[in-house]
């Protein structure tokens, strides 16, 4: 069943969100892995984490919604 174009914009892109977020995910974690792989405390681990984590959901939750579709 075809739907409209306005239809579309309405709903919110959640497979082109985790595409556009997924990179900048597997950056932080990867950051945090090396961080604790080179011997560093892993209370480290749990201080750059949340960060990553919260923003990672943030940024998803955004591109997720169009926050720049009215702009165009």
């Amino acid at each position: 069943m075809a739907t409209s174009i306005l239809e579309e914009q309405d709903t919110p892109n959640r497979k082109r969100a985790a595409l556009a977020v997924v990179p900048f995910l597997v950056l932080g974690v990867a950051n945090v892995g090396l961080i604790l792989g080179m011997g560093l405390r892993p209370l480290w681990g749990f201080v750059l984490l949340p960060p990553v984590l919260f923003l990672s959901v943030l940024a998803w939750i955004a591109f997720s919604n169009d926050f720049l579709a009215d702009r165009t």
